[in-house]
């Protein structure tokens, strides 16, 4: 797992700072909303042929461990529920009680 995230990295000045797949303009979040809406790993990597299968894994991955660090600070109690991406720039998930 450890490989698949070192593939995420945060630069200030590019996309705001999000989480960025290999130094390029690509986002973890525009990687997991491609998937939530539908689209499969083939049609992604199809569409984006810089990005390899690994690419997305990492994107889960780091995903995966944010959920679990956020979970961690805000002490675990709680359920984690989607909100609109497109309102709340760069954040999907909210705890709620």
């Amino acid at each position: 797992m450890k490989d698949l995230i070192g593939r995420i990295t945060l630069e200030p000045g590019k996309r705001g700072g999000r989480p960025c797949i290999r130094g390029m303009r690509i986002t973890v979040y525009d990687v997991l909303g491609w998937l939530a809406a539908g689209m499969s790993e083939a049609e992604i990597l199809a569409d984006y042929p810089e990005l390899d299968r690994e690419d997305i894994a990492g994107c889960l991955a780091f995903m995966s461990l944010r959920t679990a660090h956020l979970r961690r600070v805000l002490g675990g109690a709680g359920r984690f529920t989607a909100v609109r991406p497109e309102l709340v720039e760069g954040r999907f998930w909210r705890m709620t009680r």
